[in-house]
């Protein structure tokens, strides 16, 4: 799962960056409005977390770019104003939540949780291949009815790759998916990962579902096929 945060106070964003990361999400970050703007219309999030004051450009006013671009992603305001009348203005622009500094990390993580699930009704609610099946509300992974327990990297791999079984994806684009775009380090940590999804979820059931396609990337095929 990908989330924008656009905050201008870097500690802050950092803060609130590695405590994400740490819960299994991938964050872009921006700190001014026209950055925050350009990426929020230009990659697709499930999330943006948007303060107000910011330099460049208002919070408010990228909100209404975003609006007006068509673009229904959820969006949580994050400011240190408190009154009704913000609150009012955010929602009447087209926010879908709304969060007062100082906040707390758990309920900010729980509000982006509701988001996602509210603001993406096309997806199921459970991604299902053959008998591997990955339920995005509880963060559970089954296969055959075992239920098999994964890191917050291995889920996000996983969820990405059940989203894409069938097709080849190469590791840059698990890289840009998956890890955050602060990581400058090798591609190999990719093949890393698989080999640890596929000692949990190929190995103990006999399976060989998680696929290297040489030169190429890999797949997510069914036990089915």
């Amino acid at each position: 799962m990908r989330i924008l945060l656009v905050e201008d106070e870097k500690d802050l964003a950092e803060t609130i960056r590695r405590g994400l990361v740490q819960e299994g999400f991938v964050v872009d970050v921006a700190h001014d409005g026209i950055d925050g703007a350009w990426l929020a219309l230009e990659n697709p999030y499930d999330v943006v977390v948007l303060d107000i004051m910011l330099p460049g450009k208002y919070g408010y006013q990228i909100l209404k770019d975003i609006r007006a671009a068509k673009i229904w992603v959820p969006v949580l305001m994050l400011t240190a104003k408190d009154g009704e009348y913000d609150q009012t203005d955010a929602f009447d622009l087209g926010a879908d939540d709304y969060l007062t500094k100082p906040f707390s990390f758990i309920v900010l993580v729980a509000r982006l949780r509701a988001l996602i699930r509210r603001g993406a009704p096309e997806r199921p609610v459970t991604l299902v291949v053959g008998s591997l099946s990955l339920d995005p509300l509880r963060r559970t992974v089954n296969r055959g009815g075992t239920q098999v327990q994964v890191t917050p990297k291995e889920y996000a791999i996983l969820h990405y790759l059940m989203r894409r079984h069938d097709e080849v994806v190469s590791k840059a684009e698990i890289l840009d998916n998956v890890w955050d775009s602060a990581y400058e380090g090798s591609e190999n940590v990719v093949e890393v990962y698989m080999g640890y999804l596929r000692r949990k979820l190929d190995v103990p059931f006999g399976t060989s579902t998680l696929c290297t396609v040489r030169g190429m990337g890999y797949s997510l095929v069914s036990d089915d096929s």
